[in-house]
């Protein structure tokens, strides 16, 4: 076990017991939603984890330590905290356990921890990927590298419809890592079910990408693997119209000089008070369907 690595209760059981885990990110809740409904949505994916036959296990850096599972007073604490905690990434990690310090963690960051802990499943909203503009800014998100190296399958809605998802998805082919649409033939766009580029391959059922995956993990590839899983139809927004939105935010942001880790919350702030909070509610919707869909596939692969 790493020296840095603080397990709660129920996951350390869990894992010692071969009963199926499914790690979940904390930026989610520190940068992605306003309080409480935060802290609501994070106490709702954890029951829901539960409630199809898997463990929790939230992950953050907290005092310095690598928390994988975080109990009710810890969840309150990042809901409150906000944007004060630090967005952590891979490259904050070593900086953040040497000062004591916390960070919520980002999909990259989760995936180390998740690795370190020996969980295999990991669901989350939307990951990062190609900023629109990315010739000339070289913006790419860590979250793609990390998947080209860390052995995490990472069940999400697609990436985030504010990035270029061409651009995404030709990325991840270059670091080997395999796109499996759930039910779908096409990369989600986040807010919407379809993008028009097309993945590696679709699967119908939880257990043709346990499969799949066990497959994987016994050849030691060493890569992860993307699962996307399409938002439910009821809360699928109308293409032209959050593309409308999408566009003016990034024009916003472009003109206000707002790059870097900045620009994925000011993006979705504006993104929520354009659609009057309709964004929001379908950013909950897709976050439990994956983390149901993540905690169906880890009890099939035990």
């Amino acid at each position: 076990m790493n020296e840095y690595l603080k397990l709660s209760r129920e996951v350390a059981e869990a894992l010692e017991t071969g009963r199926p885990v499914v790690a979940l990110e904390s930026t989610i809740i520190s940068h992605g939603m306003p309080y409480p409904q935060n802290v609501e949505m994070a106490r709702t994916c954890e029951r829901v984890i539960r409630e199809n036959g898997a463990v929790p296990a939230t992950c953050a850096i907290l005092g310095g330590r690598l928390c994988v599972g975080l109990e009710e007073d810890q969840l309150e604490y990042l809901g409150k905290a906000g944007q004060s905690v630090v967005k952590a990434s891979r490259r904050d990690i070593a900086r953040l356990i040497a000062q004591k310090q916390d960070g919520a963690t980002t999909v990259a960051a989760t995936m180390i921890l998740a690795k370190l802990a020996g969980v295999r499943i990991f669901a989350t909203g939307g990951i990062g990927g190609v900023h629109r503009g990315a010739e000339t800014t070289m913006d790419i998100s860590a979250d793609l590298e990390e998947l080209g190296r860390t052995e995490v399958a990472v069940i999400c809605a697609g990436a985030k419809s504010i990035l270029d998802l061409g651009l995404t998805l030709e990325y991840l082919e270059t670091k080997g890592v395999p796109v499996i649409g759930y039910g779908t033939a096409e990369l989600p766009a986040f807010y919407t079910r379809t993008s028009g580029f097309k993945v590696d391959c679709r699967m119908d059922t939880p257990e043709e990408i346990a499969a799949t995956l066990r497959v994987s993990h016994s050849l030691g590839l060493g890569h992860g693997t993307l699962i996307v899983n399409p938002i439910p139809e009821e809360y699928s927004m109308d293409p032209a119209y959050i593309g409308g939105v999408i566009d003016s935010a990034v024009a916003e942001a472009n003109a206000k000089g707002i790059h870097g880790k900045e620009i994925t919350p000011f993006l979705l702030g504006r993104i929520k008070d354009a659609t009057a909070g309709k964004s929001l509610e379908s950013n909950i919707a897709l976050v439990y369907n994956n983390v149901k869909l993540a905690a169906r596939i880890a009890a099939l692969l035990g």
